[in-house]
């Protein structure tokens, strides 16, 4: 999925088996095969909710931006960045991860950049090139004047903000973190590699080919030489397959030695475990907040993994570097985000002339089945509930808070097993 200008012509099949098959060849090979035709299934005869957004600044690193807003969108207002790898578009790599499936249902906006063949004939963003790798300049700063103009147009959250991408966009992701992390709350990195590691095409390749433990202090130091930002440090959730041979699954580890660095963490986990079949580490902080995590995915090759999410949902579809492995990273990757624990309220049928619905009319924080319970009138329990029923942050306090009444817990169990006929 790392493609670089000027290299022959070769028609490719869409056979998952056979890129695979054919990309473990590449890193042999002085120059790459053009990728782009990987991306020739993604193109055509989809339905795609995105729209081009045509001015949103100077544009130095000439790409274009595309964009999804879901009618309803959830409080505080959560935007995502995708970046797409090579040979793919905005619209493909949204097609295969199911990003504006997942927006739709959860109510967040979304923003993915695409890159033009002009300046990759690959389709790959440049994040090998010092140019468009560095803060205020090339690629990374178009990026930054997109997440600026959809923040301006749909009034999102600047503490909300969040970037993932696969492969050259992975790196991409590392790229953005490094030199923007006061605009990011997290992001997600797919068969990525660290910030900083190649200045040019020849360390490009040599980074996927291999790839050499570095000592997490100089690790951490590449990205702190980027910024002027002294922390606090976005959180990040890293994905790589095992099997992956077109960028070497060490640099999972690498990245996650990068950016432990830079919260001052440990390198030992401090909680291994296994989700949908995949061995998962986490990483948190003195507040119990995940920091940074790490997914495994066992046997699988270069790509993004797709699977059914807890809500038995299906995101996303399978195709070129979109792998069915068991485990829906979108989903995953939005939970982390802390984005997946609203639920669209049912409409129902009024009874006479609605009022106008506000924007965010249709959304409410997830609740207990008795709350929901048809035709009885409920009282508003929100202020009382809101710490058990989501995770989304408690709306802001009143500067002065009424003392709260003690609650007899004891009492409560008693008369709710009583009423059940359990106990006299």
């Amino acid at each position: 999925m790392f493609g670089f200008p000027n290299l022959p012509s070769m028609e490719l099949p869409l056979s998952l088996a056979n890129n695979v098959d054919f990309l473990r060849h590449l890193p042999k090979l002085d120059r790459f095969n053009r990728l782009s035709g990987l991306g020739r299934g993604l193109r055509h005869g989809i339905d795609s909710p995105l729209f081009e957004v045509v001015d949103f600044g100077t544009n130095p690193g000439a790409l274009r931006m595309f964009a999804f807003v879901p009618e309803k969108l959830q409080q505080a207002r959560a935007l995502v960045v995708v970046l797409h790898g090579c040979g793919q578009t905005a619209a493909g790599y949204d097609h295969g991860a199911g990003w504006a499936m997942l927006a739709k249902h959860y109510g967040f906006a979304l923003l993915l950049p695409e890159q033009q063949t002009s300046n990759n004939p690959n389709g790959c963003f440049n994040w090998f090139n010092p140019e468009d790798s560095a803060r205020g300049s090339g690629e990374a700063a178009s990026i930054r004047q997109m997440i600026a103009r959809m923040v301006a147009d749909h009034g999102i959250d600047q503490d909300r903000i969040f970037v993932t991408g696969l492969s050259a966009g992975g790196a991409m992701t590392t790229v953005m973190l490094a030199t923007y992390p006061e605009v990011f709350a997290a992001g997600a990195v797919i068969a990525g590699l660290p910030f900083g590691i190649a200045g040019n095409m020849r360390e490009a390749l040599s980074g996927m080919r291999a790839s050499p433990p570095r000592s997490s202090r100089k690790l951490g130091d590449l990205v702190r030489k980027a910024t002027p930002h002294k922390g606090p440090w976005p959180r990040l959730s890293v994905w790589h397959g095992s099997a992956d041979r077109v960028v070497h699954p060490g640099n999972s580890n690498e990245i996650v030695k990068q950016w432990l660095d830079l919260h001052h963490l440990p390198a030992a986990p401090m909680s291994e475990g296994v989700v949908d079949g995949h061995p998962r580490q986490v990483w948190w902080d003195a507040d119990g907040e995940t920091v940074v995590e790490s997914y495994s995915i066992t046997d699988m090759a270069h790509g993004t993994p797709l699977g059914i999410a807890d809500n038995d949902q299906r995101y996303g579809a399978q195709g070129a570097f979109m792998i069915e492995a068991g485990i829906s990273s979108s989903y995953r990757i939005a939970e982390f985000f802390g984005l997946t624990n609203w639920i669209r309220q049912p409409k129902a049928a009024p009874s006479k002339p609605a009022a106008p619905e506000s924007p965010s009319a249709s959304l409410i924080p997830m609740v207990s089945p008795m709350e929901a319970a048809p035709s009885v009138p409920m009282p508003d329990l929100s202020k009382v509930l809101w710490p058990l029923t989501t995770m989304e942050p408690r709306p802001e306090r009143p500067k002065q808070e009424p003392r709260r009444r003690s609650i007899d817990v004891s009492a409560v169990i008693t008369r709710a097993l009583t009423a059940a006929g359990l106990m006299k």
